[in-house]
């Protein structure tokens, strides 16, 4: 039986999943990578660490498999959007790569829609406003910054596509993940020549772009020894898609009216679109699908279980202590302490832009906020008023998708906090629409092997190999009585940030 690898470089680690022609789950493995933030705002990584992370995973994952190389037909990549990898002429990494969550570019976002004309001519040149997450401001960033450094920059790729050149020799992306970089036009899903003009930015710097299910390369000789032979030399790799795209492809958001949350360290909400529809007001993303010829938009909260992770990190010791002790999972027992708290968390609410934040407000100067406290909250209360923070905030992209007249008719969840049962029913509750959970919640390097069976020839398509593959299960529908609750907290919760907006920037500029 063919066997499908899917290769994705997240931001915590990377892992290597493969699967069969049913979508059968056959063996995974991971490896680690670390992050620096050497000032305030910035957020970088070594890219030698997902080399490593890669060269890892993928033996470990055909051994856990019990695949022989020659099984494998094709390799899918997926990765962490809008990361910044300068390489020389010679290959070598100028600098450490400028990752998703990096806040560092406001001044060059700023820089990028007076060049292009004003805010509705960059809407109308790639879809999407400049938000200092993209990869484009970054490239201005380093330019202005480093301008010795930017001399030397012979290309500009995002992570999984540095991969793809140490796996293939070819500089290459897709539409998916190029979508994230500012500079394509998602409408005509190529390159936009005139906003590379109005930012004087050499077009030789970007690597070709293709459909996510077309082979942009072979494994080289070189790349299969570095993998210890889990690969062999000719193994096509297709483009593969940016980890957003991917993992709606993995959880099978491929027709009209179907959206997936996703609960990682960021929180998204992507809708599937046959047609191209964008937010006059820029607050969500229009993106190039990974199915050929297909969109989608996006909503992304930066920290959305890295919240979570924060107060376990921060308040949780008491539980990770517990854990060690063997009493479970640490963010299991703070969760158990969140649920036994009523909806509404005795008027606690919680603001999660740890990192900022990107949809509706794309303000990088937003903190996390704790607003209602008193003497009778407990760690309960705080707990599940960081979950239903987070729920606010997702909400915040479902409401902007149906103030557009997209159907949203079906929300499947998936990622880490999407394992918990109370997670996907406070989801549920918030939005006032019921869920459903995946039978195999594997995530974005799911869906690449998905994209390299399609792109090596076992399906026809991406809906097909998705028909034939994912399958939901875990329903939650809302809780009426919490439902009520959450729609009364919500427009309180909305105007906290509001209120709170000015304070942000004002507190950002003293520290600085």
């Amino acid at each position: 039986m063919a066997l499908f690898l899917g290769i994705d470089i997240g931001t915590s680690g990377s892992r290597a999943l493969l699967i069969d022609e049913k979508g059968a789950v056959r063996g995974s493995a991971s490896g680690s990578h670390t992050c620096q933030a050497p000032k305030p705002l910035w957020s970088e990584q070594d890219p030698a660490e997902w080399w490593a992370a890669v060269r890892s995973a993928v033996p470990a994952a055909v051994k856990a498999a019990g695949a022989k190389p020659e099984e494998i037909k094709g390799v899918g990549l997926s990765g962490q959007m809008h990361g910044l990898t300068l390489l020389d002429k010679a290959n070598k990494v100028l600098r450490p790569a400028i990752l998703w969550n990096d806040q560092r570019t406001a001044a060059e976002c700023d820089e990028i829609t007076r060049r292009a004309g004003g805010r509705k001519a960059l809407l109308k040149l790639v879809g999407n406003p400049a938000l200092t997450g993209f990869t484009a401001p970054k490239i201005l960033w380093v330019r202005n910054h480093e301008p010795k450094l930017y001399a030397k920059a012979a290309k500009a790729l995002l992570p999984k596509d540095y991969i793809r050149l140490l796996l293939t020799g070819e500089y290459a992306t897709e539409v998916s993940d190029a979508s994230g970089t500012l500079l394509l036009d998602v409408v005509n899903r190529r390159w936009s020549t005139k906003l590379l003009e109005k930012l004087k930015i050499d077009a030789s710097l970007l690597p070709a772009v293709f459909e996510s299910t077309v082979v942009s390369g072979q494994v080289t000789p070189a790349a299969s020894e570095a993998l210890q032979g889990a690969l062999l030399p000719g193994t096509p790799v297709v483009g593969g898609g940016g980890d957003c795209a991917a993992a709606g492809v993995g959880s099978g958001i491929v027709k009209r009216g179907v959206a997936v949350v996703s609960l990682g360290t960021s929180g998204v909400v992507f809708l599937h679109a046959d047609e191209v529809k964008t937010d006059p007001q820029g607050r969500a993303h229009t993106f190039c699908h990974a199915v050929p010829g297909k969109w989608h938009m996006m909503g992304v909260s930066l920290s959305s279980g890295g919240s979570f992770q924060w107060f376990k990190n921060a308040l949780g010791a008491e539980e990770v202590a517990e854990a060690k002790a063997g009493g479970g999972d640490p963010y299991d027992l703070l969760v158990k302490k969140a649920a036994a708290v009523p909806a509404g968390s005795g008027g606690v609410q919680f603001l999660p832009y740890l990192t900022g934040e990107r949809t509706p407000h794309a303000d990088p100067y937003a903190t996390g906020t704790f607003v209602g406290l008193t003497p009778s909250s407990t760690k309960g209360h705080l707990a599940r008023a960081v979950i239903e923070g987070v729920c606010y905030s997702l909400r915040d992209s479902i409401e902007i998708f149906r103030s557009l007249k997209l159907p949203v008719k079906e929300i499947r969840v998936t990622g880490g906090g999407a394992k918990n049962p109370f997670w996907r029913q406070t989801i549920a509750d918030v939005f006032g629409q019921g869920t459903c959970g995946l039978v195999a919640a594997e995530g974005p390097a799911y869906g690449v092997a998905l994209l390299a069976a399609v792109g090596t020839g076992s399906f026809k398509s991406v809906e097909e190999a998705c028909g034939a593959t994912v399958q939901t299960c875990d329903p939650a529908k809302p809780n009426k009585k919490n439902q009520k609750v959450y729609d009364a907290y919500y427009p309180r919760w909305q105007g906290l940030y509001q209120a709170l907006k000015n304070e942000f920037e004002g507190l950002a500029k003293v520290e600085g």
